[in-house]
């Protein structure tokens, strides 16, 4: 009975039988692993490449940007971001531990520094989280804030360093310079997620190529505890720093133009107000300020438009000068003929130009016209001495209508369109054609150089940082021998009397200057609103102009300013602007005729570590801050020129420094001196100061806030000129 039973007792034949086919699933399974390059959709070499290789990227350094003489315009400097540890598993070291244990002080003692509240601090503080940053007023501070929070020693208070754009001189040449900022992108290489630093505008956006370099990168195998394995092969590739640019600006110039805008600004509110200074004889542009503009550092701006480049408007009477220089260089032009003034009428259809003075001024001759800005005798000139087409084909060939190909982007063409005679006498004088403000300092070049004309440059030379090699360097480009060195001649004599010559009854004689003898052409161009389909009718409804240069008998300086839409004063604000800085460049580059009142150019030397009597003979006005007997700081830097009587900023080795009392300052000399001394600060209004929250030699604490308003203001709304 038993013997039967055990055999027919079948248990270890299916033991045996699954043990088999286990066996072969798994003899399967491995011979799957061992030979198939893809398991389960993943490419196993590479996955096995990826968990024992490491790849870092060797970050390039974007370039900088300098002006003409070398001073930094845009460069590279660390920032920091405050974290803070708050897992206590990260131990102590004696009594100091090495995580946040006092959130309340900590909290506390950071929020001053970081300019937080100290509830939202102790809010992050107590997060449930190994570790935080306490942003946003910790994100992307300077070294100096950072030293102020090492020198707090706060347990558990750390720093992750990065690179960002930093503008040196803040709002300063911005349209030209631009902004660059930092994103984050994925590395090709690397696939990780790394901040790089990317412009956006001006010359940091159209050679950002240029200034950004290439990444390099570094791969190789390590081991579990993460140390490269001996004798494998690593692969490096070296990063190549970006190109450094370097401007034409000069930034003495820059700084003239900059403070005269913006005090003028300040007074005649217009819609937009700038001036370009150019170098007659190598077309490079030496100073480009804007208002309103915008401190890249912060990039508090309005508008994404380069004025100088790309803005477009009707530009009224400056126009006039390539319209005589059509006639002159065509050969029919006779200044002696007269024509009566007034008003004309152009065709048979009734329409008439008429002059700003709407009566005229009786018969003049045609040379007389230019200075009397007068509509009719270019209304004349186009019927009696050249036709339509030749305006449009002098107009082309002075380079209006196309883009200059300067080394800025977005730079527009304009637009000559006019076809019946009331249009071609209209853009005769400007109205009724667009142009922009960098293709007028172009056509000028002409009349300064004999008729020879000059493509503009912004840019000097591109240099490789990585050898110092010059891979760039600008040249003078002469576009041509456009007209005659007669009818330069002549433009330049027509051009004198319209500033010059007493009696000329234009604005063009507001832009007169002591010292040398500047020659030009104002406009005042109406506003057409595309809204209404009408020309603007209000009293300062114009874009108040001038195109001029200097000296007259052999140009070195060409100048184009304009304003649109001031909220008084017509042209006066603008030739206030034009005039300062013309006057503080003759001076600068001593191409004065009259010395007898031109005041003395002074280059800054460095007062550093030096003792505080050395002041004592300077012809510049010191402003001492403290009662020390060292100098430690001082505005502007050694090297910078000013002019006899300018402000010099001292800052002295007193611990106990006070307010100083800025009430009269302008809002770039306050600005300045605040900067100087580390102090907060907020602006209210424009034009001058006339308050200040911290009184003078109070101890100073906190944010101070300054309350300007516009210094004669009432006096200059009294102000009366004719507007043409």
């Amino acid at each position: 009975m038993t013997s039967g039973k055990n055999k027919n007792w079948k248990f270890p034949k299916v033991v045996f039988t699954v043990f088999l086919v286990v066996f072969f699933v798994l003899y399967i399974q491995y011979a799957y692993l061992s030979l198939s390059p893809t398991i389960y959709g993943i490419n196993m070499d590479e996955f096995a490449s990826r968990r024992s290789t490491f790849s870092n990227t060797l970050m390039a350094t974007r370039g900088s940007i300098f002006d003409v003489s070398g001073n930094a315009l845009a460069l590279n400097v660390s920032s920091y971001t405050v974290i803070a540890y708050l897992d206590e598993n990260r131990g102590s070291s004696g009594n100091i531990p090495f995580y946040v244990k006092d959130k309340e002080f900590t909290a506390k003692s950071l929020s001053e520094v970081l300019g937080m509240e100290s509830s939202y601090i102790l809010e992050l503080l107590n997060r449930d989280v190994k570790q935080v940053e306490l942003g946003p007023g910790g994100r992307g501070i300077t070294e100096l804030k950072k030293d102020k929070i090492v020198e707090l020693n706060l347990p558990g208070i750390d720093f992750i360093e990065t690179q960002k754009r930093y503008y040196p001189n803040g709002d300063f040449a911005s349209y030209v310079i631009g902004y660059a900022k930092t994103k984050t992108v994925i590395n090709s290489n690397t696939q990780k997620e790394e901040e790089v630093i990317s412009g956006e505008l001006g010359i940091e956006s159209k050679y950002d190529n240029e200034l950004k370099g290439t990444d390099g990168y570094i791969k190789y195998q390590r081991d579990r505890f993460g140390y490269k394995i001996p004798d494998t092969k690593e692969e490096k590739v070296e990063e190549k720093n970006g190109n450094n640019i370097y401007l034409t600006i000069d930034s003495n110039i820059q700084r003239f133009a900059e403070s005269a805008i913006k005090e003028q600004a300040s007074v005649y509110n217009p819609e937009w107000m700038f001036i370009t200074v150019m170098n007659a004889k190598t077309g490079e542009i030496l100073a480009s300020a804007t208002s309103p503009s915008f401190d890249p550092n912060v990039r508090n701006i309005t508008n994404y438009e380069n004025p100088l480049s790309s803005y477009l408007y009707e530009p009224g009477s400056t126009m006039k000068t390539y319209t005589y220089m059509c006639a002159l260089e065509k050969g029919t032009y006779n200044g002696s003929l007269t024509y009566q003034s007034g008003s004309f009428e152009v065709d048979k259809e009734g329409n008439r130009v008429n002059d700003w003075n709407p009566v005229g001024w009786g018969e003049l001759t045609f040379d007389e016209g230019y200075a009397y800005s007068s509509n009719v005798a270019i209304a004349n000139i186009v019927k009696t001495f050249i036709n339509r087409d030749d305006l449009r084909n002098c107009l082309e060939k002075y380079g209006f209508g196309k883009t200059t190909g300067i080394e800025l982007s977005r730079e527009l063409s304009g637009n000559l369109e006019f076809t019946y005679p009331i249009e071609v006498a209209a853009a005769g004088y400007g109205q009724g054609i667009t142009t922009t403000p960098i293709q007028h300092l172009q056509a000028l070049t002409m009349i300064a150089n004999n008729g020879v004309m000059l493509k503009p440059h912004i840019i000097s030379k591109i240099v490789d940082s990585n050898n110092n090699k010059t891979i760039y360097e600008s040249k003078r480009e002469e576009l041509g021998q456009i007209v005659s060195s007669a009818t330069a001649s002549k433009m330049k004599e027509l051009m004198y009397n319209a500033v010059n010559a007493s009696w000329a009854p234009t604005s063009a004689t507001l832009f007169k200057i002591d010292g040398t003898t500047v020659i030009g052409k104002s406009g005042t161009a109406q506003i057409f609103d595309n809204a209404s389909k009408k020309y603007l009718s209000g009293e300062n409804d114009y874009v108040f102009s001038f195109s001029g240069m200097f000296p007259y008998e052999d140009p070195e300086i060409i100048v184009y300013a304009a304003m649109k839409k001031p909220t008084h004063g017509g042209t006066i604000g603008i030739s206030k602007a034009t005039t300062t800085v013309m006057a503080n460049i003759a001076k600068y580059l001593e191409i004065t005729t009259d010395n007898n009142n031109s005041k003395e150019i002074i280059t800054v030397p460095s007062y550093l570590s030096k003792d505080i009597s050395v002041l004592q003979n300077t012809k510049l006005n010191a402003i001492i801050i403290g009662n020390g007997n060292k100098i430690i700081k001082q505005y502007p830097s050694s090297g910078t020129k000013l002019i006899e009587g300018d402000k010099l900023f001292i800052v002295t080795n007193d611990s106990n420094i006070k307010m100083p009392n800025l009430v009269g300052y302008s809002r770039v000399e306050a600005e300045n001196l605040l900067k100087l001394l580390n102090i907060d600060y907020e602006i209210e209004g424009y034009g001058y100061i006339t308050e200040q929250s911290i009184k003078e030699n109070e101890e100073i604490s906190g944010k101070v806030v300054l309350k300007l308003k516009n210094k004669g203001y009432i006096e200059s709304i009294k102000e009366s000129e004719n507007n043409k």
